[in-house]
């Protein structure tokens, strides 16, 4: 099954090219993107089953020897990023073929979502680092594209932003891994960890804060997060949904296997500090905010933080509530914006002020905002609810009874914005609107119903909490038991 991994980079990249040869023949195009990534989501399960049954895999391009080779790791935590991302990213293309909008009409949308696809399975599958760097610019090349795909003026100042501050990160990760190289001989992460073991102190120290901060400007940490809350409200709601549920998951992603496989416990209380801060932050910043997608992007920032947190508490327990965490935020994320996607493109706005009365004119859309909503903010009986005890409880076996403190003020603090778009948007008088009372969901039938398959699978998630937790337990034990991670006996 090792030959299925570079063809969750290859096929993708092959499909764009397809796409932009047949570029007058939008139909077509739309045809080779759902069936591609139809045939990497299945894949990408196949690898999932595969992995969990077996143990890890390992592919190295052409046949060369691992210490040359482009070589490709599917270890738990990369095989469940495989499927969540190409499940995500499926669903938003349904999504944003039933909106119609500028994305259906753009020749360049269809090969730039492609590349994007083909740029985070890279990332979940590098196996070692300047692969990952490849990697972060494959996606961030496709990135640029999509932020700013109508062309309008807020787009172009939002794109300038996340374009300016994304080069930054490349050119920090590209420097990282320069002197890793100079350091240790080698760039594979399956030699690394003993390499780094034997360098100086200082010189581990200041290659991993390196990596830190490319990864944290990635994954939108504080103090390197102020470019996301500008930058995602500019987008197409599709695109939002697909940066908001899977791009700052790869920055976690890179932060989760360096930390975890490079250096162990290297910055234990400095990444406690950085998750606390980022919690609050975000929290804050979404009560400050009168416009819907920006309270959400601001969400994005805040539940970063936990996840971070749960990395540096350490431990088995703890990372496996952050990989449960990682698994519950993908869909509920995706799913928040495509709500308020359709809330856009029904009303023509996101603003607190200019919509209200929607749980009138659609209940069940209503709902279907209503349960990731209380899942993010933690309420039971939902997954948020179950990843959040995860990381408070590693944090009271640790003691460590500030992050405990902070985690739980956060989560007040997303319920209260949560409460904010509830009366806003759905609570009151419905606005008048040139169709009636017609439900949402009704109305907007493929984004309804691609939106309303997006909440199943966080319920999904919530009913089926114990054996997802089971896996993620084993994905944390495979975590802190790193020998094995792409040695040359892998299969």
């Amino acid at each position: 099954m090792s030959a299925l991994l570079p063809l969750m980079v290859a096929l993708p990249l092959g499909a764009a090219a397809l796409a932009v040869i047949f570029g007058r023949w939008r139909r077509l195009q739309w045809v080779i993107a759902v069936v591609t990534i139809g045939l990497t989501l299945a894949m990408a399960v196949v690898i999932l089953i595969e992995v969990d049954h077996d143990g890890t895999l390992r592919a190295n391009l052409g046949g060369w020897p691992g210490r040359i080779a482009i070589s490709m790791v599917a270890d738990r935590l990369a095989a469940i990023m495989l499927v969540l991302g190409a499940a995500m990213l499926f669903a938003v293309l349904i999504y944003a073929l039933g909106q119609e909008g500028v994305d259906a009409r753009s020749p360049w949308y269809v090969p730039a979502y492609l590349v994007l696809s083909a740029g985070i399975s890279a990332a979940f599958l590098a196996g070692d680092l300047f692969n990952l760097f490849v990697a972060f610019e494959i996606l961030l090349m496709a990135s640029y594209v999509l932020i700013t795909m109508e062309g309008n003026d807020a787009q172009i100042r939002a794109g300038t932003t996340y374009v300016v501050i994304n080069v930054v990160e490349s050119l920090l990760l590209f420097l990282a891994v320069g002197l890793t190289f100079a350091a240790t001989g080698t760039l594979s992460m399956s030699v690394l960890p003993e390499r780094i073991a034997g360098l100086p102190v200082g010189v581990a120290i200041g290659l991993n804060m390196m990596l830190l901060l490319a990864f944290g400007l990635k994954a939108a940490v504080f103090p390197l997060f102020s470019w996301l809350p500008d930058s995602y409200p500019a987008a197409l709601s599709p695109v939002s949904a697909v940066f908001a549920g899977l791009l700052t998951k790869v920055g976690v992603y890179a932060m989760i296997r360096t930390e975890t496989l490079l250096f162990p416990g290297g910055q234990r209380t400095l990444l406690l500090v950085i998750a606390g801060i980022t919690m609050v932050i975000g929290g804050l910043g979404a009560l400050a905010q009168v416009d819907m997608k920006r309270i959400l992007s601001f969400h994005i920032v805040s539940q970063i933080g936990y996840m971070v947190a749960g990395l540096a508490l350490g431990g088995v327990a703890a990372l496996a509530a952050t990989v449960f965490f990682v698994i519950h935020q993908i869909p509920t994320k995706t799913a928040l914006f495509l709500v308020e996607g359709i809330v856009e493109n029904d009303t023509g706005t996101s603003a607190l002020d200019r919509v209200g009365g929607l749980a009138r004119r659609s209940g069940l859309f209503a709902v279907l905002f209503l349960i990731p909503a209380l899942s993010l903010a933690g309420i039971p009986p939902f997954s948020g609810f179950v990843a959040k005890v995860g990381i408070i409880e590693a944090g009271f076996s640790g003691a460590d009874w500030v992050i405990v403190g902070v985690a739980l003020l956060a989560s007040l603090l997303t319920l209260v914005s949560m409460v904010k778009i509830w009366t806003g948007v759905f609570w009151g008088d419905p606005q008048p609107h040139p169709r009636g009372r017609v439900g949402l969901v009704r109305h907007h039938r493929v984004m309804g119903g691609v939106t309303a398959v997006t909440v199943a699978a966080c319920l999904a998630i919530a009913i089926a909490a114990g054996p997802i937790w089971d896996f993620c337990e084993r994905t944390a034990s495979q975590l802190v038991s790193t020998q094995d991670y792409g040695k040359e006996g892998s299969r």
